[in-house]
């Protein structure tokens, strides 16, 4: 069954910071609460393979993939899918962010398809994905914040006050 997701959040930085600090992948494991690691496995312009490992989940199993994402820093969006499609038939993913206010409203499109023998069906997934989507929008969004509003004090892979 094929799966849709389209969740958003506004974070109270410019859209410079938002994109670079977003998009840094070697960050990603401090900027989302779920990835473990990221290996970079190939970079040609602004598209990049790597490998994205979860932390273990409640069986103990690190779920990893790896996926190809694409920068558009001209349009403020990026387009990714999986490689390795995993319970996925397909995983599409666009990025964009636009200007708002004193802000960026950032916004994640998920289409994808699962396997018959997948563990979960579209319907499961697509709640799955936007709970969790919901969850790291709102924590990148205040670690983007808390970084825009410290720059030049603190680098982001420093961990923020209350995680300390």
């Amino acid at each position: 069954m094929s799966g849709h997701t389209d969740n958003s959040i506004f974070i109270g930085a410019g859209i410079d910071t938002v994109w670079t600090i977003t998009n840094d992948l070697p960050s990603w494991p401090d900027l989302f609460t779920e990835y473990a690691s990221v290996d970079i496995i190939e970079s040609n312009g602004n598209t990049f393979k790597f490998r994205l490992t979860m932390h273990p989940d409640e069986n103990g199993t690190a779920w990893s993939w790896v996926s190809e994402r694409t920068l558009d820093p001209a349009n403020r969006q990026v387009r990714a899918y999986r490689v390795e499609t995993g319970p996925f038939e397909y995983m599409h993913i666009h990025w964009t962010y636009t200007p708002a206010g004193a802000g960026t409203r950032m916004r994640w499109v998920q289409d994808f398809h699962m396997r018959p023998a997948a563990p979960l069906n579209g319907v499961q997934m697509t709640e799955r994905i936007n709970t969790n989507s919901a969850r790291e929008m709102a924590v990148i969004g205040e670690k983007v914040e808390w970084a825009a509003a410290s720059a030049g004090r603190a680098p982001l892979a420093v961990a923020m006050p209350e995680q300390v």
